[in-house]
């Protein structure tokens, strides 16, 4: 083991700063509140003395609590396993086999970096929470941590193997962050979310008050310049693409914050991602683990010749999904031959993309489109209620929704082999899903009353962790056809080891 890590013998503590992240992670949780008790506290400090007090004992409260987990948190590095204690009344001890740890993330937050620490987070396969959450160690120790989980997580690694070299499979330079940001638009959902939440947090009458009024000035401020129609239609216009740029201008900045120094590397069969410019995130995960793997190509992807690689990871990650720290996209943004080509390196054994591939019954194609049918239907009687003939333009996006399901169901296909089974789908957005016969779990064959009209079924594998959208499934297969590839597939899992 490395002399940047402590002894295994006796347990250790962690950085003596933690406790300060512990502390600033309860004021982010608490912020609002916070700021509710002081502002109406100095309204009411006349009224009641609890006013004048209440912030110091919560300030207070929350300081004596992340002392208290600093002081009381343990670890200690065993053979095979890590070994950690914490809590005051409520004692616990946690034993975690390195073999049985998924997935490692190294998060370095702006905060974390000004005082060189990173926090370690262990993640398993079983539950929504890391197994481990280790907030905070020296950087140093924490990259070495992580080395040694490596290593003694490999089964196969022997005692005295020299450390792995690391390949690096993908980095991406600025060009490519700029396309990034303008295929993503990143801004265009974070402005949403922003106006959604102060439209939430407002007043009603506020908000309302405030649109009317901006209102009435911008349209007093145009009929007082007397500007003409075409003028009009032309600000309008120029407007229009103003908003557009900053947008664009937004995302990329977006973009280049979240994926700066952006590098994949693989060492000893294990992937790494390394991404961040403020933020630095570090998440490394086994291959092995991986579950599932997709491909997505929008149609902004297709307009700059690129594609967008996820995996589907045994792990329970979903809370650290919901914050960006999951290893899900492990290829953000790269050409179409580089997608494949990573593909054919990490599955050396399997065959890609498929020679060819078999197709689905188009038949009862129109089934696509029946949530659109109703929708539309809906919205067009209630307008028409409303407004007269005019509610019957919503009417006018039903023959779009009718060509897009057809040309859905034309290109959905699947391509099974001896190791590994691969489903496409989608047309303005298009997606590939691949996964090894040794992951899958279990097999589904469903029926639905349009089925059955058509003579067609459904088939879903289930791998472990692939929680990925779309999901495995094979779609609009005829029910001979399906009833062939469950026993098929059935046969080879009862035959093969589960790998995960």
């Amino acid at each position: 083991m490395s002399s940047l890590l402590p002894s295994t013998d006796n347990e250790q503590r962690l950085h003596p700063w933690s406790w300060l992240f512990v502390l600033q992670q309860q004021v982010q949780q608490l912020l609002l509140p916070l700021v509710a008790l002081l502002f109406f506290g100095s309204r009411r400090q006349e009224e009641n003395l609890f006013y004048q007090w209440a912030p110091l004992i919560v300030v207070v409260a929350l300081v004596t609590t992340a002392l208290l987990q600093y002081l009381t948190y343990r670890y200690r590095i065993g053979a095979d396993r890590l070994i950690i204690r914490s809590g005051v009344f409520e004692r616990t001890r946690r034993e975690i086999p390195f073999a049985r740890i998924h997935n490692v993330v190294v998060h370095q937050s702006l905060l974390h970096r000004v005082f060189g620490v990173a926090e370690l987070r262990l993640e398993s396969a079983a539950g929504d929470k890391p197994e481990a959450q280790m907030r905070v160690l020296k950087l140093s120790q924490a990259l070495e941590l992580e080395q040694l989980i490596r290593q003694r997580g490999d089964v196969t690694a022997g005692e005295g193997d020299a450390p792995p070299t690391t390949d690096e499979l993908l980095a991406l330079r600025l060009p490519e962050l700029v396309r990034l940001g303008l295929i993503s638009n990143r801004a265009m959902v974070v402005v949403a979310a922003a106006i959604g939440a102060l439209y939430q947090m407002l007043p009603r009458d506020i908000t309302e008050n405030f649109i009317e009024q901006q209102g009435k000035q911008a349209v007093g401020y145009a009929s007082q310049l007397h500007l003409g129609t075409t003028t009009l239609v032309a600000s309008g216009v120029a407007l229009l693409v103003t908003g557009l740029l900053l947008m664009w201008l937004m995302s990329i900045g977006l973009a280049i914050m979240q994926y700066s120094g952006f590098r994949l590397s693989e060492a000893d069969k294990r992937l790494t991602v390394e991404r961040g410019l403020l933020t630095r995130l570090r998440s490394s995960v086994a291959r092995r683990r991986i579950q599932a793997w997709t491909l997505r190509e929008g149609a902004l992807h297709r307009l700059f010749g690129r594609r967008q690689l996820r995996v589907d990871i045994a792990s329970g990650g979903g809370h650290e999904e919901k914050q960006g720290r999951a290893l899900k996209e492990l290829v953000p943004l790269a050409t179409p031959a580089a997608c494949d080509g990573l593909l054919q390196h990490l599955l050396p054994q399997l065959q890609w993309p498929p020679s060819q591939w078999d197709a689905v019954s188009t038949r009862g194609w129109w089934r696509l489109c029946l949530p659109a049918l109703v929708v539309t239907g809906a919205l067009a009687a209630l307008l028409v209620y409303e407004t007269g003939p005019w509610g019957l333009l919503p009417l006018l996006w039903l023959p779009w929704s009718a060509f897009k399901a057809h040309r859905q169901v034309t290109r959905m296909a699947y391509n099974i082999d001896a190791r590994r089974v691969a489903v496409r789908g989608g047309w303005w957005n298009r997606w590939w899903r691949i996964a090894e016969l040794d992951k899958l779990q279990a097999l589904r064959l469903d029926r639905s009353p349009l089925d059955r009209h058509f003579g067609t079924a459904t088939l879903t594998l289930d791998t472990a962790g692939a929680l990925g959208a779309p999901a495995l499934q094979l779609r609009f297969l005829e029910e001979q056809r399906a009833r062939e590839l469950m026993e098929q597939l059935g046969r080879e899992m009862a035959r093969r080891k589960l790998r995960w």
